[in-house]
């Protein structure tokens, strides 16, 4: 009887599993480069804002400082758009965020992995007005 019981519970657990999901082709993509002074993260996603493939110079084998090298931004927007190519990525939409120094590497990274960029739009972020200066010292 207890055996029975376990045999329907299997066949139960294996009716509620869902199919894999087959990849989607996405031609057009977003690609986001946050370009610190320590390191470059490179992130293609798709027009809905899911997340297809992200790459940075620590995960293509840089370490240390060389990973804020612009050689490393470049190789690290290659190997993004290497992995992407299974999703049919043909077409990007760039937008850069940060002041290190492999923001102008990595859009080169991109062109030369045979990505077309249709726009390339700078989103990094700028103080306007600062800190409110300290109470002088009375006299």
């Amino acid at each position: 009887m207890a055996a029975k019981a376990q045999k329907q519970n299997t066949k139960a657990k294996e009716a509620k599993k869902a199919p894999k999901k087959k990849k989607a082709l996405t031609p057009k993509v977003k690609v986001f480069i946050k370009s610190t002074y320590n390191n470059t993260i490179v992130t293609i996603a798709d027009y809905d804002g899911n997340v297809l493939v992200q790459s940075s110079p620590g995960m293509v084998g840089f370490s240390g400082s060389k990973k804020s090298t612009a050689y490393a931004a470049t190789k690290a927007a290659e190997d993004a758009v290497m992995k992407a190519q299974k999703y049919g990525v043909r077409e990007a939409m760039v937008v850069i965020k940060g002041a290190g120094m492999g923001r102008q590497a990595a859009v080169k990274g991109l062109r030369s992995a045979g990505l077309s960029i249709s726009s390339l739009s700078d989103f990094t972020p700028v103080p306007h007005g600062g800190v409110t200066p300290r109470k002088l010292p009375r006299a």
